[in-house]
């Protein structure tokens, strides 16, 4: 849903709550403190009053959108406006067309971003795995007459990512303090069905052991092989590519403590790029996160 659609469907509050209710109760209020159905809809605006914990609730307790003193088609604004935004949208660009201030802009993304976290599901058929690195700054070099481009990779202060994709289905990424085999293996148990998988990664060592797990094969980077058949990594290098352009290109810079909440942005995006319904699945998700 794009933005005219926004202003055309939800042009006042009162509309913007019908819509939560009807996403939320299908016309069946329930009361979020002790679940009752018994309730009434009071006289003050968009109140709902329990008949068994004698409490008054609204649609937006226990949600993203809750104790918000926004109008809510500013929030749905902001959902249409990051949802749209292939490389994201920095807060201080989100602050300009929804006028609010910076500060603001920024807390309404990151609770957004609590709404597109997803319970990952096994993935199966051609799985790729691979690492990358963002943030921080390379190790320099000790000696100032030394020309040597900094180093890339393993063995700078860059944090650690770890992705794996499904071809042609979902993405689950995450930041990782350490790359043993250990670690890269809890990693793939939580999104990869082993017995219904065939792994490729690159030739890092880290790797080595899938192969008496899975059916496992490795394209040798070190050689300059990149593609050979079906064997390659490229689905994730494309994945790496979007995220470090959004970063570099929007955010900017970024905290080591926040990294993972933009992560999952990208990967919530990637993951519904041919949902045609993103905007309500969002906005269902953001009711019961």
């Amino acid at each position: 849903m794009n933005l005219i659609e926004v202003f055309n469907k939800y042009p006042t509050q009162k509309d913007c709550i019908e819509y939560l209710e009807k996403i939320k109760w299908q016309e069946k209020p329930i009361c979020p403190y002790c679940k009752s159905n018994k309730s009434h809809r009071m006289p003050a605006e968009n109140r709902h009053y329990c008949h068994n914990c004698l409490t008054s609730y609204r649609v937006t307790v226990g949600t993203i959108f809750h104790d918000t003193r926004l109008p809510l088609q500013k929030w749905f604004l902001a959902i249409s406006l990051i949802m749209n935004a292939k490389k994201g949208i920095a807060s201080r660009q989100l602050a300009k067309d929804i006028q609010v201030t910076k500060d603001t802009a920024w807390s309404i993304q990151m609770r957004i971003r609590k709404a597109m976290i997803e319970t990952p599901s096994l993935l199966t058929g051609i799985v790729e795995m691979d690492e990358t690195y963002i943030g921080g700054k390379p190790r320099k070099s000790n000696n100032p007459n030394n020309n040597t481009p900094l180093k890339r990779g393993r063995g700078n202060k860059k944090t650690a990512v770890v992705g794996v994709v499904e071809r042609k289905g979902k993405v689950f990424d995450r930041k990782m303090q350490k790359l043993s085999f250990k670690d890269l293996k809890r990693t793939a148990k939580q999104v990869i069905d082993f017995d219904n998988a065939v792994l490729m990664t690159d030739d890092y060592r880290g790797y080595i052991p899938f192969k008496n797990l899975i059916e496992h094969q490795v394209v040798n980077h070190s050689n300059k092989q990149y593609v050979s058949g079906i064997k390659h990594t490229n689905t994730i290098e494309v994945f790496w590519a979007l995220l470090k352009r959004g970063i570099a290109g929007q955010y900017h810079h970024l905290s080591d403590r926040y990294l993972n909440k933009y992560i999952i942005e990208f990967c919530f995006r990637y993951n519904n790029r041919d949902n045609k319904n993103l905007f309500k699945d969002t906005i269902t998700s953001a009711l019961n996160f």
